[in-house]
């Protein structure tokens, strides 16, 4: 009897726990923008310490980027995005394997490479909340 009475009076399904539909590449870009900034500043900055403090930033700048990008590619996008943009999965692995990159590197080129493939991204979403 109280199983009926607690019994779930609707069934629904979501992507997640809180059915927002929030995404936005922009989330990605913010973080992958610090990494590229704290690499230049480290580059600008011979002291030990400063130097220190930015690699713990980046490296967690960085891993919130590749998050991200990845709760994009695994809430948002769905079976119709990969079909009309076939090469959406390969983007995303590279894009994830260059914030990797410049995770482990304090050359800015890598974060500016980690941006160009949050770009492209970018562009393929906002074509999708189009259609």
């Amino acid at each position: 009897m109280l199983s009926r009475l607690f019994a779930p009076k609707a069934t629904v399904s979501a992507h997640c726990d809180l059915p927002c539909g929030v995404y936005d590449p922009a989330q990605a870009r913010i973080e992958a923008e610090s990494v590229k900034a704290v690499q230049e500043k480290y580059q600008a900055n011979e002291d030990a310490d400063f130097r220190a403090r930015a690699l713990v930033i980046k490296e967690q700048r960085a891993e919130m980027a590749k998050h991200h990008v990845s709760v994009l590619w695994s809430d948002y996008f769905k079976a119709p995005h990969f079909e009309k943009y076939p090469q959406l999965h390969q983007l995303v692995n590279d894009t994830l394997k260059a914030l990797s990159a410049a995770k482990a590197s304090n050359d800015p080129a890598t974060g500016q490479k980690a941006l160009d493939l949050i770009k492209e991204i970018d562009e393929i979403f906002w074509a999708t909340k189009q259609a």
